[in-house]
């Protein structure tokens, strides 16, 4: 036979390790919303990067545009210039001046054909990313929701595993109960049976001083390894 002790510790570590349980569940909830609420500002900083991607371009294409209407309002001026002045080598100069400019205007085009380019695939890529994006907020957001919900349940179950608790604690000595919650504070679970010769807490061999105690269930053995609270199978 078991020590009369045995039956009564076995059920209040199973109601402990079910509390234990629940309050690991509850305790891990506030982690997961944080970690959740971060996955959401990641995805929005997505999205409000591929619109800045596309927004910079459109900056650049406008600047590229202010800079070649500049440029052409000087071609403009030099060509006046040019057909009024009666000197050769002035008539020359602004033919330079004329040349460089309308270079310049010619490469400014290219960059801003290159830039148009590029917004197209930016505007491509954001409409992309934020239908998809958006997409997975909305799903990030009902997590929250649902773990809202589990902080509320699991709440419920906790107080109700505690009374639980509690009541299969009460019959239970107070030594039997200091060496529970001795072991406890470190592993569970805490009562294990000694199974061909090795507490199946540790895993280890327990003395054969041990084994002889909990052969005769006369007191309590505890693993002279782990310290745990055993019995013989």
């Amino acid at each position: 036979m078991r020590h009369p002790a045995i039956e009564p510790l076995l059920i209040f570590q199973d109601r402990e390790q079910t509390r234990l349980s629940l309050a690991e569940q509850l305790a891990a909830v506030p982690r997961e919303v944080v970690a959740v609420k971060a996955k959401i500002a990641s995805e929005k900083a997505a999205i409000d990067a591929a619109k800045t991607e596309w927004r910079e371009l459109e900056s650049k294409k406008k600047m590229i545009e202010t800079e070649v209407g500049s440029i052409e309002g000087k071609l403009a001026k030099y060509r006046t210039q040019q057909s009024l002045v009666k000197k050769n080598d002035e008539y020359q100069a602004l033919g330079h001046e004329i040349e460089g400019s309308e270079a310049m205007v010619s490469r400014l085009e290219g960059e801003e054909l290159e830039v148009m380019f590029e917004i197209d695939a930016s505007k491509a890529r954001f409409a992309k990313a934020e239908v998809e994006l958006k997409r997975e907020i909305v799903e990030l957001e009902m997590k929250l929701v649902n773990l809202a919900s589990r902080e509320t349940s699991l709440r419920t179950e906790l107080v109700e595993a505690e009374k639980v608790s509690a009541t299969a604690r009460a019959p239970l000595a107070e030594k039997v109960l200091r060496i529970f919650d001795r072991i406890a504070a470190r592993y569970m679970p805490v009562c294990v049976p000694i199974m061909r010769g090795n507490c199946s807490g540790c895993h280890l061999r327990v003395s054969g001083e041990v084994e002889s105690i909990a052969r005769k269930d006369e007191e309590l053995a505890i693993c002279d390894q782990c310290g745990r609270m055993v019995w013989w199978e």
